[in-house]
């Protein structure tokens, strides 16, 4: 059944009217099929460049909420009109999802549609006049809602590991103007930071419009040498025990320390770290 929806959507077919009948029939049967074949059919669903006419699908033949229940529960779940003109969430991971080529890496194509998983569970409408919609916790609830999904579905734990990582990270690219050097250098050393690009252009574009922060990261990335963004690391636990102190849980504040004010370019050297570390944590 998901496989007729996933052929139609990706070569432009109507299915067949006694099939698409039968297939609305007997949606509630696809719990037999295992989890590793809903979840290899889903995946091809949404990297084969036609996400969008496939998840519209899954919902006319009754499958969405069948394989994907927290998805369905997207339909009509307002959102600020300010912020997404778009209208519900629904529409907007619609619109993401068409903006999806073929091609798309996997975890980036589950990043896209369980990004905003977490808002139906936390949706709070208007309080008073100037009131507006919240979904206060969304990101977290979404995490650890996506990493439930994967758990299901038979995820790999690296492919569940990024996955999460796009729905908890996907918020930031609002603050990134306003980030100390070091948090953003740590917030684009995230592993395959591509993806969070990637997801981050698609949900500007399908919302407010705005490129300004995903351009702001790009023009950071260009303009910033790759050894200012990860640079050597200035001192080691044995650096550390050489200096006299005791191998311990403190050694990793001392070594974060260190490289917090790498990163804000505060020192550059190693003689600058030990100064550092002396003047900050000897006879603590």
């Amino acid at each position: 059944m998901i496989r007729a929806v996933r052929f139609a959507a990706r070569f432009g077919y109507a299915i067949e009217d006694a099939t698409f009948a039968a297939i609305v029939n007997l949606a509630p049967q696809i719990h037999q099929v295992s989890a590793e074949r809903l979840r290899d059919e889903l995946t091809k669903l949404l990297t084969e460049g036609a996400a969008r006419r496939g998840f519209e699908l899954l919902d006319a033949t009754r499958l969405l909420p069948e394989v994907l229940l927290e998805i369905a529960r997207m339909k009509g779940v307002e959102q600020p009109p300010q912020f997404h003109p778009e209208g519900d969430v629904w529409i907007h991971t619609l619109m993401m999802l068409e903006g999806l080529p073929a091609g798309t890496t996997p975890t980036l194509g589950w990043g896209v549609l369980l990004h905003d998983v977490g808002k139906p569970p936390t949706f709070k409408p208007p309080v008073g006049s100037g009131g507006r919609i919240r979904f206060d916790g969304h990101v977290e609830v979404g995490t650890r809602m996506a990493e439930a999904i994967c758990r299901r579905l038979r995820f790999s734990n690296e492919g569940t590991g990024q996955i999460a990582a796009l729905v908890a990270n996907h918020l930031r690219f609002k603050d990134v103007s306003q980030m100390k050097p070091s948090t953003l250098k740590r917030f684009v050393r995230l592993d395959r930071f591509e993806e969070h690009l990637a997801l981050h252009r698609l949900d500007s574009l399908s919302s407010h419009g705005s490129l300004e922060a995903y351009n702001f990261v790009l023009r950071f990335l260009a303009e910033t040498p790759p050894e200012q963004v990860r640079p050597p690391r200035l001192l080691s636990g044995e650096d550390l025990k050489a200096l006299g102190f005791a191998p311990g849980p403190p050694f990793k504040t001392i070594l974060e320390a260190v490289e917090e004010a790498q990163l804000n370019g505060k020192i550059q050297t190693k003689e600058e770290a030990v100064e550092l570390v002396l003047h900050s944590f000897a006879n603590k």
